[in-house]
C-alpha cells in the first residue's frame, strides 16, 4: 500500500485520558479513534492488526478441531432467564426492548445461545464430542471504561464451546485446547502466563485456567512461584501452611504490630451470618470463602446486622464468644496469641489464644496471597506480578446442559446429558496488550505475524528520482514475492517519515537514502539500532527470506 492512499493519520500528542503508554500509541498512531467511553473505531492499519490477530486464532482453532460458526448478538432474554443469569449478570448484561416490548440482551457471550442449539440439534452420542467458535463484537455494559482496548463496552472476542458424553473427553478437548493458546499467544509475541482461575460469572464445575499478560497496568494480580512454576490468578492462589510462630512477649505496651491482631469480618452468605478470621495485615479472600461455605451469595454484613450478630457497632466484632460459624484463615491458626476484639465497644482482648478462646474447627486458607508466601505445591516462595488477562478457558460441566434440558441418547438407549467447556480469548484486548507490551519511547514495535505490514519503505527525500524509483522497484519486488508493504510515497520532510514510521511498528524498515547513488539501501529491524547497508536486490531476498511467513 502506498502512504498516499492509506488512512494513517497520526498525532504528535495523545489526549490526556489516554491512561497507559499502549493506548496513546495505538492512537497516536493512527489505528483506532475513540467514538464514546469504551466505543473504538479500528481504523485501516488498526483494522489490519485485528484481521492479522483473528487470522492465528482462527488457524490454531481449525487446527485444535473447533468449526468457526456466527450467532447473533441480539438474543432473548428468557434464553438468559433459563440458565438462572438474567439477574446475575447484574448492570452488565445491556438490556433493551423490541416495539413488541418483548426483553433482549445484547450478548456479552454465548452459552446460552449455543447450549440452546446444541438441544436442538444433537440427540445422539455420535454426534460428539463437537466444538464450535467465532468471532464476534461482544457487548458489556463496563461501570468504568478504562485504557483503551482493555476495558471496553463494545469488544471483538473469540469464543468457543465444545460438548463432550463425559469428563475424559472434555479433558482431553480442554488440553487441546490450553496448547492451542499457547501457541496463539507465542505467534503474537506476547510474555504470559496460564494461571489457575476462578470461573466467575461464567460459573461451571472441574476447572478453569487464565492467560495472563504480563503488564504493570494490568488489573489482574496472579502468585507465581519460581521453584515449581505454580501460577494462579490471586482470586484463586492457594497459600502453603504456614509454621506455628514462637510465643510472643506481651508485657510491653507499646504499639503491637497488625500482624499482633486477629481481625474478624463478618458477611451474610445467603441470609446467614458468618464470621472469617485473618490476620491484622491481610485482606480476605471472599471467593475462597464463599466456596468453603457453598452459597450462591456473599456480601459484607450490614450494621445492622453486625449489631444484631455482635451486640456492638462494627470494628469490634472478635471471636471470643461469638456464637456465628468462625472460618479461621490457617495463619491465625498457627498464632500463639493475638489482640481481638471483644464485642463491646471501644475494648479489645489481648492474649487471645486460637483453638482456646474460639473453636479451630474450620479453619482453612481464606486470605489472599501475598508476597512471600510460600508456596503450596513446593518448599518454594511466591511473587506477586501485574497482567492483564487476555483468555480464559473453563470446565462448565452441565451447567447449563442441564439448564436447557439438552440431551443426548447413548448407546444403550439411557439419556444422557453433555458436559461442556467454553473458550474465549478477548481479540481487540489482546491487540492492546501487545500494544502495551511491545512499544519503545517512539511507538509501538508489533510482532512480525501480526504487524500491519511487514516492511515499511522510505525514500528520504520524494524530490530524488533515484531515490523514489529504487524505492518503487523495492516495493515492486516484495509485493510480487507476496510481502506486505507499505511505501511512504509522501512529500514530506524525513523527520515526519521517521517519526510515523516508529510510531507504526512495522517489523522490517527499508531505508532508501543517499547510500542509492551506490546502488545500497539500509535494512533495519524495529526496534534494533543496527542498521545494514546492502546491495538493493540483496536487500529483496533478505527482507522476503525474513517475512517468509506470508511470502508466497
Amino acid at each position: 500500500m502506498r502512504q498516499t492512499r492509506a488512512a494513517v493519520p497520526t498525532w504528535r500528542e495523545a489526549p490526556a485520558e489516554a491512561e497507559s503508554a499502549g493506548h496513546r500509541f495505538l492512537l497516536r498512531s493512527g489505528m483506532i479513534r475513540q467514538l464514546a467511553a469504551g466505543v473504538f473505531t479500528y481504523l485501516p492499519l488498526g483494522f489490519r492488526v485485528l484481521t492479522k490477530i483473528s487470522a492465528v486464532i482462527r488457524e490454531e482453532l481449525n487446527h485444535a478441531g473447533a468449526q468457526e460458526m456466527l450467532m447473533p448478538a441480539l438474543q432473548p432474554a428468557e434464553l438468559w432467564q433459563a440458565s438462572g443469569r438474567y439477574e446475575v449478570y447484574g448492570s452488565e448484561l445491556i438490556r433493551l426492548k423490541d416495539r413488541h416490548n418483548r426483553e433482549f440482551a445484547l450478548g456479552p457471550t454465548h452459552e446460552e445461545v449455543i447450549t440452546s442449539l446444541i438441544k436442538q440439534e444433537i440427540s445422539s452420542y455420535r454426534q460428539l464430542p463437537v466444538a464450535f467458535y467465532q468471532i464476534q463484537t461482544k457487548f458489556r455494559d463496563e461501570r468504568r471504561p478504562r485504557s483503551g482496548l482493555l476495558r471496553g463496552r463494545e469488544f471483538l472476542m473469540m469464543d468457543a464451546y465444545s460438548f463432550h458424553d463425559g469428563y475424559p473427553s472434555l479433558d482431553t478437548f480442554y488440553e487441546i485446547m490450553h496448547d492451542a493458546y499457547e501457541r496463539i499467544f507465542t505467534r503474537c509475541g506476547l510474555e504470559y502466563r496460564g494461571v489457575e482461575a476462578d470461573a466467575g460469572a461464567i460459573g461451571g464445575q472441574g476447572g478453569s485456567h487464565e492467560f495472563i499478560v504480563l503488564s504493570d497496568i494490568g488489573e489482574d494480580t496472579i502468585a507465581v512461584c519460581g521453584s515449581c512454576g505454580y501460577a494462579a490468578n490471586l482470586e484463586k492462589a492457594e497459600v502453603g501452611l504456614c509454621q506455628n510462630r514462637g510465643e510472643e512477649d506481651w508485657s510491653h505496651e507499646d504499639k503491637k504490630p497488625a500482624s499482633s491482631f486477629i481481625k474478624t469480618i463478618l458477611y451474610n452468605a445467603d441470609g446467614q451470618a458468618a464470621a472469617v478470621l485473618v490476620r491484622g495485615d491481610r485482606e480476605v479472600n471472599e471467593i475462597k470463602v464463599k466456596q468453603a461455605l457453598g452459597v450462591q451469595e456473599l456480601r459484607l454484613a450490614e450494621e445492622q446486622e453486625i449489631t444484631a450478630w455482635t451486640g456492638t457497632a462494627s470494628g469490634f466484632s472478635g471471636p471470643v464468644g461469638l456464637a456465628i460459624p468462625l472460618l479461621v484463615d490457617q495463619e491465625v491458626a498457627c498464632m500463639s496469641e493475638g489482640i481481638a476484639g471483644a464485642n463491646e465497644e471501644d475494648i479489645h482482648l489481648r492474649g487471645v489464644r486460637p483453638g482456646r478462646d474460639f473453636s479451630l474447627e474450620r479453619t482453612g486458607d481464606y486470605r489472599n496471597a501475598v508476597d512471600g508466601d510460600a508456596c503450596p505445591c513446593c518448599n518454594g516462595v511466591l511473587t506477586l506480578q501485574r497482567g492483564i488477562e487476555i483468555g480464559h478457558i473453563f470446565k462448565l460441566g452441565d451447567k447449563y446442559t442441564s439448564a436447557f434440558n439438552a440431551e443426548v441418547l447413548q448407546a444403550d438407549g439411557q439419556i444422557l446429558t453433555p458436559v461442556m467447556g467454553c473458550y474465549g480469548i478477548g481479540v481487540s484486548r489482546l491487540m492492546a496488550a501487545v500494544a502495551e507490551q511491545c512499544h519503545d519511547e517512539y511507538g509501538l514495535i508489533w510482532p512480525e505475524e501480526i504487524a500491519p505490514f511487514r516492511v515499511h519503505i522510505i525514500p528520504v527525500t520524494s524530490k530524488d528520482a533515484l531515490q523514489m524509483q529504487t524505492a518503487e522497484k523495492l516495493y515492486q519486488d516484495l509485493s510480487g514475492l507476496g510481502v506486505e508493504v507499505l511505501l511512504d510515497d509522501r512529500d514530506e520532510r524525513p523527520g515526519v517519515k521517521f517519526n510515523d514510521a516508529d510510531l507504526f511498528g512495522i517489523p522490517w524498515r527499508i531505508v532508501v537514502g543517499k547510500g542509492v547513488t551506490e546502488g545500497r539501501v539500509e535494512v533495519r529491524r524495529r526496534g534494533t539500532e543496527q542498521a545494514d547497508s546492502l546491495p538493493v536486490d540483496e536487500a529483496v531476498r533478505l527482507v522476503a527470506f525474513l517475512t517468509e511467513p506470508t511470502a508466497k
